[in-house]
């Protein structure tokens, strides 16, 4: 194959997610995301240099398909499923499609060069499998190969749950990532102290992808991975349950997270898009829990919630 075709989508930031999903529904081997909030709040915290960019309320989403595939077939069904996004609740904004070929090699490979090794917390730093480089004295390497489909773990979502993440852990815990993806918050648990970690994803292609990255990192047998639809069936006590994912979908596991965590155990939360943030919160008190940190970057949120008996150590506690 010689050509692939690309379709890219504008569309509001809050459908970034159900969007990309749309596109691997109808067909693509690939997506991109062109984020402007990834660069926001970034300037000197590690000494890198990002370009001056303004935030945009629109995302840009890509996906590649095979020179087989009839793209008019494909831009009906993704522009319908675009439309229901809206019955869910979901802001689309003004949606525009455009369309293009381009030679294999244009995007096979040359998207990586953009994917560079990335130091995200005080301890951990996450680095391409196909890069040489050389750890500093204390710093926890997370090797990832996220392919096409899978974010690299440098998104604002992601960089707020390993904070998170490095904030409960101290060791010897069992963890629950909800919703694995490419499999860097399981990674960064292990690298962080915890004893066990369950991951689930409703995607079966996720749990592979997040499977072979594991596979990609030593000493990571503490982890198991598993097809899983939120935390339904699950019946694993936990110290701390970590979920990024869409806002609508994170309050229908707030009740079973609670059932599942031990007491004193953390419930993180990432992937909330500033208008649906009091919805996740609302929802994580009615199931009981206490909210200990609530994290900012651009428009989207990340939380730790708390379920405790002593309320001394929480907001509003």
């Amino acid at each position: 194959m010689d050509t692939w075709q690309e379709l890219t989508i504008e569309v509001d930031r809050e459908s970034e997610e159900a969007t990309a999903n749309i596109l691997i529904e109808s067909g693509c081997q690939g997506v991109a995301i062109d984020d402007s909030a990834d660069y926001l709040g970034q300037v000197g915290i590690y000494g890198e240099i990002f370009p001056e960019v303004k935030q945009e309320k629109q995302v840009r989403i890509t996906g590649y398909y095979p020179d087989t595939v009839d793209m008019e077939v494909v831009k009906a069904q993704v522009h319908a499923r675009l439309k229901e996004l809206t019955e869910f609740g979901l802001e689309t904004g003004q949606v525009c499609l455009t369309q293009q070929e381009l030679a294999e090699q244009d995007w096979a490979d040359n998207w990586k060069k953009y994917f560079e090794p990335a130091r995200i917390t005080h301890d951990l730093t996450i680095v391409p499998s196909w890069t040489d480089y050389e750890a500093t004295a204390g710093e926890k390497i997370i090797k990832l190969d996220p392919g096409m489909a899978f974010g690299t773990g440098t998104h604002p979502t992601t960089k707020m749950s390993l904070f998170a993440l490095e904030q409960v852990l101290r060791g010897g815990e069992t963890v629950l990532d909800v919703g694995t993806g490419s499999g860097v918050l399981s990674i960064a648990s292990s690298l962080l102290g915890a004893k066990k970690i369950y991951a689930y994803d409703l995607d079966e292609i996720a749990v592979r992808v997040a499977q072979e990255n594991i596979e990609l990192n030593a000493n990571m047998e503490n982890i198991q991975v598993a097809t899983g639809n939120l935390l339904r069936g699950v019946d694993i006590k936990a110290n701390v349950i970590v979920a990024n994912i869409l806002a609508d979908i994170l309050v229908n596991l707030t009740d079973d997270a609670y059932r599942l965590l031990k007491n004193e155990g953390y419930l993180i939360m990432s992937g909330i898009i500033s208008e649906k943030w009091e919805m996740v919160r609302e929802s994580a008190e009615a199931a009981g829990f206490f909210m200990e940190t609530h994290m900012i970057q651009g428009e989207w949120n990340a939380c730790v919630f708390k379920k405790t008996q002593d309320i001394s150590g929480v907001i509003g506690g």
